[in-house]
C-alpha cells in the first residue's frame, strides 16, 4: 500500500458522510495527481433524480473540470465502495491508471467481475473497508427503521 492511501482514503470517506447525511447512500471518492485531490464527490442519486450520479462520476468530473480535459492521466480514484461497472468504465476512459477503493461491493461491484482487467489499471483494494462498511451498515440499518 502507498504511505498515502489511508489519508486520501479518509478524504473519500468524508465525502461518503456527506452524502450519509443527505439520506444518499454513503459513498465518497476523491481523485488525486501529484499526491493533490483534484476532484471530489459524494452519491447524489436521489435528490438529483439520476441513476448516474455516483460519487465515483461525480469526481471524475471534478477532476476533469479542474485539469482542463477529460484526460486524467497519473492520476488515482480513491472510492469508500467498489466501483460498479459504470463507474469503472468512465475511470478507464478517463485514462486514470491507479483505483484505490475500500469496501467489496458483492452486488454491482465490477472488479471481480470483470474476468480480464486492463493491465495497465493497478487496482488496490480493502483499503479503510471496515470503515466503509461501517457507514453503510448504519445507512441501512437507518432506512430500515
Amino acid at each position: 500500500m502507498k504511505k498515502d492511501d489511508e489519508v486520501f482514503m479518509r478524504e473519500a470517506l468524508k465525502e461518503a458522510n456527506k452524502a450519509y447525511k443527505k439520506n444518499e447512500v454513503p459513498i465518497g471518492a476523491v481523485v488525486v495527481k501529484n499526491n493533490k485531490i483534484i476532484g471530489r464527490g459524494h452519491n447524489l442519486v436521489e435528490r438529483s433524480g439520476n441513476a448516474a450520479a455516483h460519487a465515483e462520476i461525480r469526481a471524475i468530473a471534478a477532476a476533469a473540470k479542474k485539469a482542463g480535459g477529460w484526460r486524467l492521466n497519473g492520476c488515482s480514484l480513491y472510492t469508500t465502495v467498489e466501483p460498479c461497472l459504470m463507474c469503472f468504465g468512465a475511470s478507464m476512459l478517463s485514462r486514470i491508471p491507479r483505483i484505490v477503493y475500500g469496501a467489496d461491493e458483492p452486488e454491482f461491484g465490477s472488479i471481480k467481475r470483470i474476468k480480464k482487467l486492463p493491465e495497465r489499471i493497478e487496482i488496490k483494494g480493502g483499503v479503510l473497508s471496515e470503515e466503509s462498511k461501517r457507514l453503510l451498515k448504519k445507512f441501512f440499518k437507518r432506512l430500515r427503521k
